[in-house]
C-alpha cells in the first residue's frame, strides 16, 4: 500500500515522500490532504534515515578501491527505500537487494597482471 511520509529535513523544513509498505506502522498519523491520503510524520529525520545506508555505499566504495588494479572511476547505484519506522534500506527487487556496480578502467593504465 502507498502512502505519504512526512519526514523532517536538519534544516527545519519537510519532504514528503511517497514509501510502499504494507498497512500503517508507528509512525504519528499528521494530517489529511484528501480523503483516503493520510500523512505519516517519519521518527527521524531525512539526513538520519540516509545515514543509515551510508556505511553500505562506503564499504563497497572502500573494497573496491582496495583492489589490486583499482579501476580509474567506480558507480554505485543502491536501490534505496524509506520507511516512517525503519529511515532507509537497500530496496529488494525480487528476493535481492538492487544494487548496480560499474566500474571504469583508463586506456593507458597499468593491465592486470595474468595468473
Amino acid at each position: 500500500m502507498k502512502r505519504l511520509v512526512e519526514f523532517p529535513m536538519e534544516d527545519g523544513t519537510t519532504i514528503l515522500v511517497e514509501v510502499d509498505e504494507p498497512g500503517y506502522g508507528g509512525g504519528s498519523t499528521l494530517r489529511s490532504m484528501r480523503p483516503g491520503d493520510m500523512i505519516e510524520r517519519a521518527g527521524m529525520t531525512y539526513e538520519q534515515a540516509i545515514d543509515r545506508i551510508q556505511p553500505a555505499a562506503a564499504g563497497i566504495i572502500a573494497r573496491l578501491r582496495a583492489m589490486p588494479e583499482p579501476p580509474a572511476e567506480i558507480a554505485v547505484e543502491l536501490g534505496i527505500s524509506l520507511s516512517a519506522e525503519a529511515g532507509a534500506f537497500l530496496a529488494s527487487a525480487a528476493t535481492q537487494a538492487h544494487l548496480v556496480i560499474t566500474l571504469t578502467w583508463k586506456a593507458g593504465s597499468k593491465p592486470p597482471e595474468r595468473p
